[in-house]
């Protein structure tokens, strides 16, 4: 089925399973299904089973969506209780088409329950609730998180019952050479030649040589630590180390740590590639976004991102809240990891031109297939080793995915005898039956909304002109001293504020004027401008938060 095909099904309104081999467009379908709907003014939750993979689409968790959090199988009394929380109630009340991407993670138990409470939820007998589902992946990537009985969710009643709708994308747009094509064809197929071996074992490297733009992949996290700090220690940088905060309740504390992919003491040096582990408010970065450090100071780091641009990190806090928002407990830490290596869970969703993968300790069917798929050509691949696991993928699936494939070419050749005016209305009866608009949201309007969403630096303008502190307008925002004098360096840097607007934050002190002088002389000997150079010229007289301060109300070059 191709890409344009399996549009027009989903604008139809059926449930769907879009599927397809990694690197056939399925992130790329759904996202443009997703612009279709908020066109048109249709509400849409964008969810997946994993966080790394809610982050391609945008979206968030359907465990955290939909309220069910870490059980898999609710009761009545479950549902019950769940049917008491507004917010919750809300959510499924408002929504019309529910998105779940990486469906291969999702166990069958859990999209029963998801079933089950959105009956309740929306007072339905209709499976789930009478929303569109649109359930996204490919069943031999990484298969569900359980221990013995946890089932694949296209065994689950709830998938029998939802008259599912089969897509499967064939074109590939990533891979792009015939090698590496046949051997993730052969995995598929579970049929192993020799000539996929041979393919293999062209590939093969006795040991890693890092050249600085190919990521390591390994199976496990202790492998990819040793990696990480090997790598830190090879740079002849200073070290600085970020220790995490907390407070709250031990036990959630302690829970919290192990969630998070970050470090309880985080070392790191300019030079060093790292990986932010959350996503930004300000949509600066996600969670999965790769760098390399920049600069060091104090506690600020800038980090390069491989687009080039440049992100000054401030620490970043998760936390444990009950249902009504009371925060039980919270940490603090810096959103970054070391990035020279990454576990193949983590790498799923990305295209790389390079990799260097080790596949020796693979122990779930589906985890070599992943890495292996990560990689555009096999000339950008060194495999330093793999077993029989890294080339097996689990019967059922396998079984079922032929099924797939008959179920989707049925399809194909049905959509392919109705005339395009009748596929027309279709389109527009499920717009109209979920309250959608037929017209299509303006573009200027569009814009607007856009404006509104990027504008975190208009909104601290906004308080600046009101004449607030800094410390009032970081806390009204929920940001940081820090990033609010971010903002105002940008603001000040785009004309959109003079250093007029900003005198009043000036300090009553005599002295300060006395300062802006010393700066300013230090500005000039500084031929890159940079903080770190100032600070270098006038020593420990001034802290880095002091020379931030200062530097808004001096004049640069």
């Amino acid at each position: 089925m191709t890409q344009e095909q399996t549009l027009d099904i989903l604008k139809m309104g059926h449930n769907v399973f879009l599927t397809g081999a990694p690197g056939t467009g399925k992130t790329y379908v759904i996202n443009q299904y997703i612009a279709y709907l908020r066109d048109h003014d249709m509400p849409v939750a964008v969810t997946a089973s994993t966080g790394i993979a809610s982050t391609h689409i945008g979206g968030m968790t359907i465990h955290a969506w939909s309220g069910i959090g870490v059980r898999e199988n609710l009761s009545e009394w479950d549902v019950e209780m769940m049917l008491e929380k507004k917010y919750i109630w809300d959510r499924f009340h408002e929504t019309k088409v529910l998105v779940i991407d990486e469906i291969s993670m999702l166990s069958g138990a859990l999209l029963n329950s998801l079933d089950l409470l959105a009956r309740a939820m929306k007072n339905s007998e209709k499976p789930f609730g009478g929303m569109q589902v649109i359930f996204v992946g490919d069943f031999f990537q990484l298969p569900p998180i359980g221990g013995t009985g946890t089932t694949y969710a296209f065994l689950s009643d709830a998938w029998k019952n939802a008259d599912i709708h089969l897509c499967y994308l064939q074109k590939s747009y990533r891979q792009d050479d015939g090698p590496l094509l046949s051997v993730l064809s052969q995995i598929r197929s579970c049929s192993i030649s020799e000539d996929t071996h041979d393919i293999l074992s062209s590939c093969a490297v006795e040991e890693i040589v890092y050249d600085g733009e190919r990521p390591l992949l390994f199976t496990h996290n202790v492998d990819v630590d040793k990696i990480n700090q090997e790598k830190l220690g090879n740079l002849e940088t200073p070290v600085r180390t970020f220790s995490m905060t907390s407070k709250g309740s031990a036990k959630h504390i302690e829970t919290l740590k192990k969630t998070l992919l970050t470090h309880e003491i985080l070392s790191l040096k300019e030079g060093a590639l790292v990986m932010f582990v959350k996503n930004s408010n300000e949509g600066k970065y996600v969670n999965g976004t790769l760098g390399s450090i920049v600069t060091i100071d104090n506690d600020d780091v800038i980090v390069e991102t491989r687009s080039g641009e440049r992100i000054y990190v401030h620490p970043e806090t998760w936390s444990v809240t009950t249902d009504d928002g009371k925060v039980l407990a919270e940490v603090t830490q810096l959103p970054l990891r070391l990035a020279w290596a990454i576990t193949v869970h983590k790498s799923q969703g990305m295209t790389l031109d390079a990799v260097c993968m080790d596949l020796s300790q693979c122990f779930v069917p589906g985890q070599g297939y992943v890495a292996l798929s990560r990689v555009r050509s096999i000339q950008g691949l060194q495999l330093l080793g793999y077993n029989e696991h890294a080339l097996r993928v689990d019967p059922v699936v396998y079984q079922h995915d032929n099924r797939f494939q008959l179920e989707s070419e049925k399809l194909v050749k049905r959509l392919l005898i109705t005339d395009a005016e009748k596929i027309q209305n279709l389109h527009y009866d499920f717009i109209k039956k979920s309250g959608g608009s037929l017209q299509i949201v303006k573009k200027e309007k569009k814009q607007k909304l856009s404006k509104q969403k990027v504008s975190t630096y208009q909104a601290t303008k906004e308080f600046i002109l009101q004449k607030q502190t800094l410390e009032s307008i970081a806390k009204e925002r929920s940001l940081t001293v820090q990033t609010i004098m971010n903002h105002i360096e940008k603001l000040l840097k785009d004309d959109a504020v003079t250093i007029k607007d900003i005198d009043y934050l000036q300090p009553k002190k005599v002295s300060f004027k006395k300062d802006i002088v010393i700066i300013e002389k230090a500005l000039q000997k500084a031929d890159d401008q940079k903080l770190g150079t100032v600070k270098s010229i006038v020593g420990d007289a001034y802290t880095y938060d002091d020379l931030r301060f200062l530097l808004l109300f001096c004049k640069k070059k």
